[in-house]
């Protein structure tokens, strides 16, 4: 079967890399795409690396061209889907980029985004532990997909399976973040030109205003085991998010106390249980971390561990590419599963290099 798709917001870099992806997925037709300012216009003009998509002409997005599609990818700036779905009811997959139905709190949305609050979507990040379970579990058959923030789900990989086996407190999380500035979208900003960046890293969002801070805690409480306490105010994290010279990329340094009596044996065995089996995220030997060159272009999290007697904490160190298995890739793999298709389609483990 081949499934026909519309994606929006197609002129910017996440709607981009769907389309990137999509392009080489053999049950995949991409027959329309749409953006805003830039509708009426050849995709190939805005996305110049999409040879085989130069055929196509940006539309306005409208519930009315979005419609009639079996699968619809919103990659809109935060705020804006929620527009489109209530119209898309009838859609029979739709998957929102953006974090519009990311969160199950309406305290957090109003407090870190604003504007109407919309219901939470089956959460695509297929590895992460919930309630003793895969995601991929709750994403089977899902009609209404939320792809994760690229930070969020960074951070969520790295620590859930120390706190879903109880050997890391979760009461006392670090995460510092090394990002690529394509993470904010397309949209020209002066603290983004490369004269600002270039030869500078730039922290900003400190100080716990990061929005990407209660999907974060949502993800991890999660995680928890059952019998103990669950919700996200049980999961206290200091979160900052530091841009720096390289167009894609997240390398995230996550520390979290280790919990009274684990091992050493027992810290990795966490880790190693949760992702030995898994595709996309993988568990580097002892020793060894990741950098973002070796997941550039590949749907891969790579995760390197370190258990630190001395501080008493265990660092995780976790490679993504942003716009891949933190944004598109996510969204692409998730749409496999939902759909029963192998959920690798499309998706590869080889970065590119140098």
């Amino acid at each position: 079967m081949t499934y026909t798709v519309a994606v929006s917001g197609a002129s910017g870099y996440a709607g981009g890399e769907i389309l990137r992806l999509l392009a080489d997925h053999p049950d995949i037709e991409i027959r329309t795409v749409t953006a805003h300012s830039n509708a009426g216009q050849p995709l190939v003009d805005h996305q110049p690396h999409l040879r085989s998509l130069a055929h196509l002409t940006l539309q306005d997005t409208t519930p009315q061209i979005l419609d009639g599609h079996d699968i619809v990818f919103l990659a809109l700036p935060h705020g804006q889907s929620g527009q489109y779905t209530d119209a898309l009811g009838d859609a029979p997959l739709v998957i929102d980029a953006g974090a519009d139905h990311r969160l199950t709190s309406q305290s957090a949305w109003d407090a870190f985004y604003g504007g109407d609050f919309h219901e939470a979507w089956t959460y695509g990040v297929p590895e992460l532990l919930v309630d003793g379970v895969k995601q991929r579990e709750h994403l089977r058959g899902a009609t209404r997909i939320a792809a994760p923030g690229c930070n969020a789900s960074t951070v969520s990989l790295s620590l859930a399976p120390g706190i879903a086996a109880g050997v890391i407190d979760p009461s006392d999380i670090v995460a510092v973040l090394a990002v690529g500035p394509s993470g904010a979208g397309k949209s020209l900003k002066t603290n983004l030109l490369a004269g600002e960046i270039l030869g500078s890293a730039n922290p900003y969002a400190v100080g716990g205003t990061h929005r990407h801070i209660p999907e974060i805690r949502q993800a991890l409480a999660a995680a928890i085991p059952s019998g103990l306490p669950r919700g996200a105010d049980d999961i206290r994290i200091s979160f900052t998010p530091v841009i720096v010279p390289m167009s894609r990329g997240i390398l995230a340094t996550s520390t979290a106390p280790i919990a009274d009596g684990a091992t050493d044996a027992q810290i990795r065995d966490a880790w190693e249980s949760a992702y030995g089996d898994e595709t996309f995220v993988q568990l580097l030997p002892e020793g060894h971390f990741p950098r973002t060159a070796d997941v550039l272009g590949a749907n891969t999290a790579l995760i390197g561990l370190a258990i630190d007697r001395a501080a008493n904490r265990v660092t995780v160190v976790t490679a993504v590419d942003n716009l891949v298995k933190g944004t598109a890739g996510a969204a692409v793999q998730s749409m496999n599963i939902a759909l029963g298709l192998p959920e690798n389609r499309a998706l590869s483990v080889n970065g590119v290099a140098p």
